[in-house]
């Protein structure tokens, strides 16, 4: 089998520069503050894979991926405030439903300010990575134990990591959708929603809102691939396209599964019958 892991401690697996032993030797996050290690899983022992193989392509699989540069909240803004807004980012929110009991966290919660530092507006930004199916650490540690050599070598051990798009639509997107993205509904505010395009490319087509129109959305979806930097080992999160929808739309579009063969069910619970 190819070689599953594509970028560890923020870097390809094949980037052996200074900068690239300096993160996988101390464990460091390169989408955080400088010096910050990565905490994925453990704060002792943390799984560094950033990004898995999809394919010829790849898949992001963990969020804070998405924080390089912070270009999701400048592309989040675009569509919450006016031209030139001051704003503020906010990580990891607390949310709240109505009868005071916890709804999450958001993610990210962009706050437009006036010159005094008071809010104006705000708006919800969540980021939606992959879940991995199979096992991903045991590959991990074997690039980890010789990434010079073991970087070029496949990985041929049981459960190989995979992205697994449909239990990510199906068991995170769906209700955070449901649960935050529904609050900020009510409360007439805007949303991002932050997915790769490996991800997009899995969920059902989307009724869009024209973007002369984007005003009238409710959440704006930005999608974003990683390209390889012109001159550098590693690769950039660049912004592929933005669509505006209506939330309860594409609520409606990301939680109806697409009806099998009404004859086969048939069948079967007619298989079933015979055998009482």
């Amino acid at each position: 089998m190819a070689q599953p892991l594509v970028e560890v401690f923020g870097l390809p697996i094949d980037n052996l520069t200074t900068e690239g032993r300096r993160n996988r030797t101390h464990k460091l996050c390169p989408f955080q503050a400088p010096g910050t290690a990565c905490t994925k899983v453990s704060v002792t022992d943390p799984l560094g894979v950033c990004s898995v193989a999809d394919g010829n392509s790849e898949a992001i699989t963990c969020p804070t991926r998405f924080k390089e540069d912070w270009i999701i909240a400048k592309h989040a803004a675009e569509f919450f405030f006016p031209p030139d807004a001051k704003y503020r980012i906010l990580p990891e929110i607390r949310i709240k439903g109505g009868d005071g009991s916890s709804a999450g966290n958001i993610d990210v919660v962009l706050a437009q300010v006036d010159t005094a530092g008071r809010m104006i507006d705000f708006g919800s930004v969540e980021i939606q990575a992959v879940y991995i199916s199979g096992n991903v650490r045991d590959p991990f540690e074997f690039y980890m134990s010789d990434p010079a050599t073991n970087g070029a070598i496949g990985w041929r051990g049981a459960k190989y990591p995979r992205p697994d798009y449909l239990s990510s639509s199906r068991k995170r997107l769906a209700p955070q959708m449901i649960m935050k993205g529904g609050i900020f509904k009510s409360w007439g505010k805007k949303q991002a929603i932050v997915l790769h395009k490996g991800f997009y490319d899995t969920l059902p087509t989307l009724e869009e809102i024209p973007v002369e129109r984007k005003y009238e959305a409710d959440i704006a979806w930005l999608i974003y691939d990683l390209i390889p930097h012109k001159t550098e080992n590693r690769l950039v999160l660049t912004l592929l396209k933005t669509l505006y929808t209506d939330f309860g739309t594409a609520l409606a579009t990301i939680t109806t599964r697409e009806a099998g063969n009404v004859e086969d069910f048939k069948a079967l619970l007619n298989t079933k019958l015979r055998k009482l």
